[in-house]
């Protein structure tokens, strides 16, 4: 059974799809909002809103956490060069000693 998310506004109620991230994060999958209730949200600065689903970047700007494929971008400047690092976002691996990061 997958989760939802009721919101409910004037009297009627509407449910949203519970979507859990690579890092085990939960969002509320809202991309129908405004075709299911003619509402939007606002959320100034982004500062709530995940702009897309993505299997390469993960990036949580309050903790500081940015990473490519579970690679933590600090390690990446330190230990891989362009070569390496470009490898890893379009194949998904690294090569080599590289590849004994985490």
């Amino acid at each position: 059974m997958s989760e939802k998310a009721t919101l409910e506004y004037n009297g009627k109620q509407y449910e949203f799809p519970v979507i859990k991230g690579t890092e085990e994060e939960l969002a509320i999958d809202i991309k129908n909002l405004r075709s299911a209730t003619g509402m939007i949200t606002i959320d100034p600065g982004y500062k709530n809103t995940g702009s897309c689903e993505s299997a390469i970047t993960f990036l949580d700007g309050e903790k500081g956490i940015l990473r490519y494929r579970g690679y933590s971008i600090e390690e990446l400047a330190k230990k891989a060069d362009f070569l390496e690092v470009a490898y890893l976002l379009i194949f998904g691996e690294l090569l080599g000693e590289i590849s004994k990061l985490t």
